[in-house]
């Protein structure tokens, strides 16, 4: 089917959704913005809350020196408060204004109370060591129940299910309840371990910055600038929607977020052009996931990999370059071809926002994130740099009326990234309870033993084990606590198999992001899938389809580390990105089904070949890929010449 020149669509404007309807999607899909809503006084109480955390935050990060059981355990009771204020019991309770029923406030009080009698007590409990006193273990139980009950909330059932499960696995292993509250509650390596610190110090001041650079309009200036870059190309406001995406998850990390954000914008305008409603919704879905593999603010679980892997942040970020590259140029190039398949133009010249024009009147909106970036790699903090960053964004906010912060808005980012935090710290605190279990009883080593006898040795065997498990925790887990649960897991056992630690630790990252995309249970293509009125499988089934590069890329870096940057030079680099970006070239092309025309069932399968052994370092899969992608463009090229 072709269209002509989509001129005849003007007429019938095309409606972004509103602020609601935005609100409740997201609600409907991110459990974390399931907020209960207030007004008048209760509302102004809430905000004070909130502040009063984001000075705690601020103080604790740069001024402070506190011990870090008690900073991290302070944090956690300060928001356990802040969870059960906010969070309702069920998802349909938000709607009544200004409703915090009685047993809220008191498992809230309970929940901090019982984090706050840690920080306080921290010295004698450190000296009684494992010899807990009756109070201490009441006090660390209520404390995991009250946390388990706000995660349930926050974040869902599933990533419960997986704490149980181990927690289950030590009683019956033999350790006594007084063994078990010790290790999850009193100790680092418990609930209060590495995610949580990571959490409170880099993570939070992240989400913080997330905040306000939504606020001071980035996101339009994005979409914008993506439209003044490719809203003129075949299949325009697609590719648009891509890079859009790509920019905005370089600070929102959430796959969720993103997708609505700019999507209900993208979804609209792609459809109106011609694309079918589960190919729109999966373009969205699968640019806005590939959001947090992109450099400089990676998800958060990239921070946690810093913290795990002890490489710094900068480092883990520039590895992070060209697979994240390949990634959006293999979606990119798909979205072309099904373009060029269905014969769709791309915007109106006059629509389109002139691209100097708009760099000279908005370029300074990039200043955050330029001076975030600098500050990193001449080696301040990651909580340093965010702070400066989080105060150039308020800088450059006064440069135009329409973006300037006033104090309402300031308040607004700051309450924000306090209420963002939640869902984060609590999956990261959870999370903690896997990893405490799993020094506690040896756990790992068994399963390590279990996997290498299920392996027979073979890598390959080992990560499609791996990837498996990441996209079955994935389905209910959000990114930060999948990835802390695998690396404590499954990663080792990569390494044991002699691959780098850094590539192994970016393995297991990889797929958990790819979770949000992947049947049956794929948010993110579920709210993509909403704003087109879509089918959600069939969406989730083509985003999975658009970022097949994503379960590709991963593979190729445990078996060649030089794509991370590891022991490679920049000749090396150079031919990996050609051959690469060819590979995907012949990717795309076989699995549109289309070149020059529609392609048949052998050639495509040529492309894909070729694609695949192309995108694989290495010289004699190279020119053999190469080989077998020239052969279908010339049989295209050959097939297309008009017969006389």
């Amino acid at each position: 089917m072709t269209h002509s020149s989509p001129s005849h669509h003007h007429h019938k404007p095309v409606h972004p959704l509103s602020e609601q309807e935005t609100e409740d999607l997201i609600a409907q899909f991110d459990r974390e913005s399931n907020v209960r809503h207030f007004s008048g006084l209760p509302d102004y109480l809430v905000k004070g809350l909130l502040l009063l955390f984001t000075a705690y935050v601020f103080w604790v990060t740069l001024i402070a020196t506190v011990p870090e059981q008690i900073r991290r355990s302070a944090f956690l009771g300060i928001l356990i408060f802040l969870g059960y204020i906010l969070y309702p019991v069920w998802q349909g309770m938000r709607k009544q204004v200004n409703h915090v029923p009685w047993y809220d406030f008191v498992l809230g009080i309970l929940g901090s109370v019982s984090f706050f009698y840690y920080a306080v007590h921290f010295q004698a409990i450190i000296s009684r060591a494992i010899q807990l006193e009756t109070l201490d273990i009441v006090m660390g139980v209520t404390g995991i129940l009250i946390l388990a009950e706000l995660c349930r909330r926050v974040v869902g059932i599933p990533i419960l299910v997986v704490a149980a499960g181990f927690i289950t696995y030590a009683f019956a292993a033999g350790f006594s309840l007084k063994r078990v509250v010790h290790q999850l509650f009193y100790t680092t390596d418990g609930i209060i371990g590495t995610p949580i610190g990571v959490c409170s110090t880099f993570i939070v001041l992240f989400i913080f910055l997330a905040s306000f650079l939504e606020k001071s309009g980035i996101a339009s200036f994005f979409i914008d600038l993506a439209n003044s870059v490719a809203g003129f190309a075949s299949g325009g406001p697609a590719k648009v929607a891509v890079i859009a995406s790509a920019l905005e998850g370089m600070y929102s990390g959430s796959s969720v977020a993103n997708t609505v954000g700019s999507g209900s914008v993208t979804i609209p305008v792609m459809k109106q052009i011609g694309y079918k409603p589960e190919f729109a919704a999966a373009v969205e879905a699968a640019a806005s996931t590939g959001g947090q593999i992109m450099p400089p603010i990676m998800g958060a679980a990239a921070f946690l990999m810093a913290e795990l892997t002890n490489i710094p942040y900068p480092v883990i970020a520039t590895a992070a370059i060209l697979p994240a590259a390949l990634y959006f140029t293999g979606i990119f190039l798909m979205i072309h071809f099904e373009a060029k398949k269905l014969g769709l133009k791309g915007l109106p010249k006059e629509s389109i926002p002139h691209f100097g024009k708009l760099l000279l009147a908005k370029g300074y909106l990039f200043l955050p994130v330029i001076v975030l970036v600098g500050l990193m790699s001449v080696g301040f903090t990651p909580a340093y740099a965010a702070c400066f960053a989080i105060l150039v964004a308020v800088i450059v906010s006064m440069f135009r009326k329409e973006t300037r912060f006033t104090p309402v808005s300031l308040l607004e980012a700051l309450g924000n990234g306090s209420r963002n935090t939640i869902g984060v710290a609590m999956a990261c605190a959870i999370a903690g309870i896997v990893v405490g279990i799993v020094s506690l009883t040896g756990l790992g080593q068994v399963l390590i033993s279990l996997l290498l006898t299920v392996a027979h040795n073979s890598l390959f065997l080992a990560l499609i084990l791996t990837m498996v498990a990441c996209l079955i925790l994935g389905m209910g887990i959000p990114t930060t606590a999948n990835y802390v649960i695998m690396a404590t897991i499954t990663a080792p056992i990569v390494i044991r198999m002699g691959v780098p630690v850094m590539a192994a630790h970016m393995f297991v990252f990889y797929f958990g992001i790819v979770a949000d995309i992947t049947p049956p249970v794929a948010l993110a293509a579920y709210a993509g899938a909403a704003i087109a009125k879509a089918n959600p499988i069939r969406t989730g089934v083509t985003a999975t389809r658009l970022a097949i590069t994503a379960f590709i890329i991963p593979y190729i870096f445990v078996y060649n580390p030089s794509m991370l940057f590891i022991d490679t030079t920049v000749q090396q680099v150079v031919l990996m990105v050609l051959t690469s970006c060819i590979g995907m070239f012949g990717l795309a092309v076989g699995l549109e089904g289309y070149l020059l025309k529609h392609i048949h069932i052998l050639e495509r399968l040529l492309a894909i070949a070729g694609g695949l052994l192309l995108i694989n370092p290495g010289l004699l899969t190279d020119l053999i890929g190469f080989g077998l992608i020239v052969v279908v463009v010339v049989l295209q090229v050959i097939q297309r010449k008009p017969k006389h």
